[in-house]
C-alpha cells in the first residue's frame, strides 16, 4: 500500500484523488496541503477523505507516513516542491508542465537519480486507446512514410480565466497556450515521431488582455523527411482539439477516423476502398487499453514503486516535452527557425535570463486569490472520443 500526499488542492487534484481510489488495494491519500487552508479543509470535506491536512508542504513531507506525492501547484512551484520531496525520500508525480525552464528539470532528475526515488510527469493523454492504437500503426508502416502531420491544439477561456492570482505573467505560470495547454498535444507528437531538426515559432495575444503571455500561437517542426504543423489556441470555440496524420498510404485522425485515395490515370484523387477497409481492420485488431487517462499513468506509477513494471513515463520525458515548447518560444523571439538540442550556455535554459527575452503581449493587472469553485472546470476534449 502507498500512501500519498498531495500538494495543491486546486481543480486537477481532484483529478488525481479519483485515479488514486480506482486503487484501492494499491494506494490510500493520507495528507494534503494548499496554502490556504481553508481550500485544503472543505477538499477533504467534499470527497470524505481521511486525511491530514498541512498549510506548508515542507511539514507535511517531514511528517511520517507518506510514501509519495502528487505535486498540483502552478508550473513556477514544480520544481522545488519536487526536489524538496525527492530529498525527503518520496515518489513523485508532478503535474504538466513539468517546470519552467530546462534548468529547473535537470535539477528534478538529478534529485530523483540521487535519492533513488521515482519521478514521473503527467502525460495522460499518451495512456488513451486511440492514441495508443494510432502510435502502433505508424510503426507498423501501415500508412507508408509520414508525410505531414496536423496538431490542432485548441481550447477557448473568456477573460477572466486570468485573473487567477498565479496566471498570465512568465513569472508565475511560466508560458500561455502553448505551455500550458498544448503542453499535451506537444507531448503526443514527441510520442508519435520523437525530436525534429529545426522548429519554427510565432506567438501572440489577440484576447486577454489580463495576461503577458500568449493565447495564441503556430509551430512549424521540421523533422527532415516529414514537418508537423502545430496551432495552439485559446481563442476556439468549440475547442475541437485533433490529430491528422498524412502518410504516403493514407491518413488518420484522433478523433478517430481513416481515409486513403489512389490516383485516377490523370493523377485526380479516388477513394482507395481496399486500403481504408485494410486500416480499419488493423486499428479495431489492436486492443483497447485496460485503463485510460489519469488513472492508467497513477496504476502505472503505483506499480513501478511497488516494482512490478517500468515507469512509463519519467522526468527525461517531461524534459523533452518541454525543450520543444522552450524552442517554439526561442524562435519567436528571435524570429527564425532554431535547432536542438538547447545547450546550457543559452538565455532559454535558464528561466531568469528566458524571462529577460520575452515579450509582454499586456501586463497583469487584475489578481484574485481563488475562483469559486463551484464554477468547475473543463479539461477540453477527450483524445479517446
Amino acid at each position: 500500500m502507498t500512501r500519498i500526499g498531495i500538494i495543491g488542492t486546486g481543480a486537477i487534484a481532484a483529478v488525481h484523488l479519483d485515479a488514486y481510489r480506482q486503487f484501492p488495494e494499491r494506494s490510500e491519500v493520507v495528507a494534503v496541503c494548499d496554502k490556504f487552508t481553508d481550500k485544503a479543509q472543505s477538499f477533504v470535506e467534499q470527497h470524505s477523505l481521511s486525511a491530514t491536512v498541512f498549510s506548508d508542504y515542507r511539514k507535511m513531507l517531514s511528517a511520517p507516513g507518506i510514501d509519495a506525492v502528487s505535486i498540483c501547484l502552478p508550473p513556477n512551484l514544480h520544481a522545488q516542491a519536487t526536489i524538496d520531496a525527492l530529498d525527503s525520500g518520496k515518489h513523485v508525480l508532478v503535474e504538466k508542465p513539468m517546470a519552467s525552464s530546462l534548468e529547473e528539470c535537470d535539477r528534478m532528475i538529478e534529485a530523483a537519480q540521487r535519492n533513488g526515488k521515482l519521478l514521473s510527469v503527467v502525460c495522460q493523454n499518451r495512456f488513451k486507446t486511440p492514441v495508443a492504437k494510432v502510435k502502433r500503426m505508424i510503426d507498423s508502416g501501415a500508412i507508408g512514410d509520414v508525410l505531414l502531420a496536423t496538431f490542432n491544439s485548441l481550447w477557448w477561456r473568456g477573460e477572466m480565466y486570468y485573473d487567477l492570482w498565479w496566471r498570465g505573467t512568465w513569472e508565475q505560470e511560466s508560458g500561455g497556450c502553448f505551455l500550458n495547454h498544448s503542453v499535451h498535444h506537444v507531448d503526443l507528437m514527441h510520442m508519435l515521431f520523437g525530436v525534429p531538426e529545426t522548429v519554427r515559432g510565432f506567438i501572440t495575444n489577440l484576447a486577454h488582455d489580463n495576461s503577458q503571455c500568449e493565447d495564441l500561437g503556430f509551430a512549424l517542426f521540421d523533422y527532415g523527411n516529414m514537418i508537423v504543423n502545430f496551432t495552439s489556441s485559446l481563442v476556439s470555440h468549440g475547442e475541437k482539439q485533433t490529430i491528422s496524420i498524412q502518410g504516403k498510404n493514407g491518413s488518420l485522425e484522433i478523433p478517430w477516423s481513416v481515409e486513403a485515395f489512389k490516383p485516377l490515370p490523370n493523377g485526380f484523387p479516388e477513394q482507395d476502398r481496399e486500403a481504408i477497409t485494410r486500416l480499419q481492420a488493423l486499428y479495431d485488431s489492436i486492443p483497447e487499453l485496460p485503463y485510460e487517462g489519469h488513472p492508467a499513468q497513477i496504476r502505472n506509477f503505483l506499480c513501478a514503486i511497488g516494482g512490478e513494471e517500468p515507469l512509463a513515463i519519467d522526468g527525461g520525458e517531461g524534459r523533452n516535452t518541454l525543450e520543444l515548447i522552450i524552442a517554439v518560444y526561442k524562435s519567436s523571439v528571435l524570429g527564425k527557425p532554431v535547432t536542438l538540442p538547447i545547450l546550457k550556455d543559452d538565455p532559454f535554459y535558464r528561466k531568469e535570463s528566458m524571462l529577460s527575452c520575452m515579450p509582454h503581449f499586456h501586463e497583469k493587472k487584475r489578481s484574485i486569490e481563488n475562483f469559486d469553485p463551484s464554477a468547475g472546470i473543463s479539461l477540453g476534449r477527450d483524445m479517446g472520443t
